[in-house]
């Protein structure tokens, strides 16, 4: 079981290593999911981290980042040797749409430690608290205070409290209602498809964008060249140079992305002319 193979097979896959494995000893690879967004495919190598030898087989999971950027463990570690690796990546990144998703934040829920399947976001802690707030507990007992006796308006006093005088009742006839309003539900704007045509080859570098707008470039500071791209517009990036604080994990691997996302970071070609455009 060659150790240049495994890690030659996960690189060519656009995984990258982590530099810390807080559960053990051997190296952690992931990249993003390439379909469902905040969840990452995470691969056990097994291999270690000093020796450098293969220890065992690789594991392979998805987690879900959240809203505190902690990892949840959204599906069980399947475990498979160098020739059933990439088949496995496969199949795991399959079972990400049969994982149950939070009704109200949309995220994806995980096993906790108690046994219970919650919502990687923990979304209840939010409004668990104003739902109890608006449902104010009823008074069980009230207090009977004693009541002095009522003077009608000539001064003498009666046992009781004294009459509300009764309200006169307008006729259905006469009443007048407000008329009813129907909001209409504003249209959902569709979000337009930006891409850019991303080749083999390509010497590329990284920029981030908010709304569109480029607010970082990284020319000069990260660097790498393309390998290839397939039919779905993923790219296999070798990123030949980083020295920017931005983790591997962020630098980008397709040709395309939604328009009026809040922060991202996309390829700029220097090799050739190439621009991001929306799509036809």
């Amino acid at each position: 079981m060659s150790v240049v193979q495994r890690k030659a097979m996960l690189k060519a896959d656009g995984f990258f290593p982590h530099k810390k494995n807080v559960k053990g000893t051997t190296i952690i690879y992931s990249r993003k999911h390439p379909t469902a967004k905040f969840v990452r495919v995470v691969v056990d190598s097994g291999i270690g981290k000093r020796s450098g030898k293969v220890v065992g087989k690789a594991g392979v999971k998805l987690c879900y980042v959240n809203r505190m950027k902690s990892w949840r463990e959204i599906t069980t570690e399947i475990f498979t040797d160098n020739t059933g690796l990439v088949g496995t990546i496969r199949k795991v990144e399959d079972s990400e749409k049969f994982v149950k998703t939070c009704k109200h934040c949309k995220a994806k829920k995980f096993k906790a430690k108690t046994g219970n399947t919650v919502c990687s976001n923990a979304c209840w802690t939010a409004w668990s608290g104003k739902k109890k707030a608006a449902s104010p507990k009823k008074k069980t007992s009230q207090k009977i205070a004693a009541q002095k006796p009522a003077t009608n308006p000539k001064g003498s006093t009666l046992g009781g409290p004294v009459k509300k005088k009764s309200q006169k009742v307008t006729p259905k006839s006469k009443r007048t209602y407000p008329a009813n309003k129907s909001p209409q539900k504003k249209a959902e704007k569709k979000l337009q498809k930006i891409v850019a045509k991303i080749l083999p080859g390509d010497l590329v570098t990284v920029e981030e964008i908010e709304f569109d707008k480029v607010t970082i470039d990284f020319t000069g500071s990260i660097l790498g060249v393309v390998m290839k791209v397939d039919h779905h517009g993923k790219a296999t990036t070798n990123w030949t140079a980083n020295t920017s604080d931005l983790p591997e994990w962020d630098l980008p691997h397709l040709d395309h992305y939604k328009e009026g996302r809040r922060r991202l970071y996309r390829f700029k070609v220097l090799s050739r002319k190439c621009e991001w455009s929306k799509a036809a």
